[in-house]
């Protein structure tokens, strides 16, 4: 923040007169405010919350950055987005919504998201980060970016009823994210809220939360959740808070680091679906790829339609919404009772949303002794988008 702080006209002063009225903020933080630059990551189910209650508290310039676009998928907790912006890129209806929230402020959007090339240059430029991104690969390359940046990461992740927040401050001495979790886990073992699914007003809580750790951080208030993780948990109204201390063995920011700059080859900020560019290698002395994309599952399904099944193991909702024609259903949870109705001279094509819940029924069925079974990357979602657009996506 610049050293000599902004004036406040007398409409700003009007419009911020709550704030100003509290003894800890009181004019001086509220100039603070002003003077702030955010940047939040992700303009969805946590990004909303976060940057609306960002912008009504005037914090002067907020980033926005999301390279993703509207879905009506999205409107169950993605407050920022409408029926109207659905198509529309995110950044482009997110900073509509809060130019509209309050006129005083400045929106700067970053419609490319955040990526290996733009991340460290991105960070400096602002003076406190807010993670509202929802897959592993994203995080990890949002805390290692803040670190090197030397910038506060606010910190929050949501999973069907549960939610966490934190603030990772390792140049103020706090822990970052990798010294709660020093790698990713194994792909496809944490399913997405595209398959696990998430209460919105969750996202609402979380969302908020991580606005008043940023509020907090700028105004210099209260105790932020440095070296703290605060656990929310929906169903019971509780919450919890867990003390973190910073890992001496911390590849990242511990005593002798192994990660030292970002790295082309660090993790990108992807979905945590699996990729649905390439196939994946087979397993040794297997005749089959463990996965495939869905353009090859199609060119497979065209070519050799005697030979080649294709199963659809997501719920029956699901398939009302939308469905690949010749596909048979059977819901991952009944594929055990079922496995002895498979054929065992065909290959077995495994789709679901987004190739999570298929990939561990692909997995289940070749440790039931079924060699041909791939599962197909991306699922229906990626069926959708490059395959058949007129299926409706969710």
């Amino acid at each position: 923040m610049p050293a000599v702080l902004p004036t406040l006209s007398p409409a700003e002063l009007a419009r911020y007169s709550r704030h100003i009225l509290l003894g800890e903020i009181g004019v001086e933080g509220q100039r603070k405010l002003t003077a702030a630059r955010v940047l939040v990551i992700g303009a969805g189910g946590l990004g909303s919350p976060a940057a609306l209650y960002l912008a009504a508290a005037g914090v002067g310039t907020l980033g926005i950055a999301d390279f993703d676009r509207v879905a009506d998928h999205n409107l169950q907790r993605q407050l920022l987005h409408d029926t109207a912006a659905i198509g529309e890129a995110k950044v482009t209806s997110a900073a509509r919504r809060l130019r509209a929230t309050n006129p005083f402020i400045q929106i700067v959007e970053h419609s490319e998201g955040v990526t290996i090339a733009n991340a460290l240059t991105l960070f400096a430029a602002y003076d406190v980060i807010v993670d509202g991104t929802d897959n592993f690969s994203a995080r990890y390359l949002n805390n290692d970016a803040a670190f090197f940046a030397q910038r506060p990461l606010v910190y929050g992740s949501v999973f069907k009823f549960e939610g966490q927040v934190s603030v990772f401050d390792s140049p103020h001495g706090g822990p970052c994210y990798r010294c709660l979790f020093p790698a990713p886990p194994a792909h496809g073992s944490v399913p997405g809220c595209g398959e696990a699914g998430v209460l919105g007003a969750l996202c609402g809580v979380i969302g908020s939360l991580q606005a008043l750790e940023t509020i907090k951080l700028i105004t210099g208030i209260g105790q932020p959740l440095i070296g703290r993780l605060l656990t929310y948990n929906a169903l019971t109204q509780d919450f919890s808070s867990l003390t973190l201390a910073r890992d001496h063995q911390c590849p990242l920011c511990g005593s002798a680091p192994s990660i030292t700059q970002l790295a082309a080859d660090s993790p990108a900020p992807t979905c945590e679906a699996v990729s649905t560019e390439s196939p994946v290698s087979p397993m040794p002395n297997e005749d089959y790829l463990l996965e495939i994309s869905v353009t090859a599952a199609k060119q497979m399904l065209d070519q050799s339609p005697c030979g080649v099944l294709l199963i659809d193991v997501r719920e029956p909702y699901e398939v009302e919404i939308a469905s690949v024609r010749g596909a048979a259903f059977i819901p991952m949870g009944q594929i055990p009772a079922n496995v002895h109705t498979l054929p065992r001279d065909e290959h077995l094509l495994i789709m679901c949303h987004h190739g999570g819940r298929s990939l561990r029924v692909t997995q289940y069925l070749r440790a039931q002794g079924y060699p041909a079974v791939t599962n197909i990357a991306g699922g229906i979602d990626a069926w959708a988008e490059q395959i058949d657009p007129t299926l409706r996506r969710y």
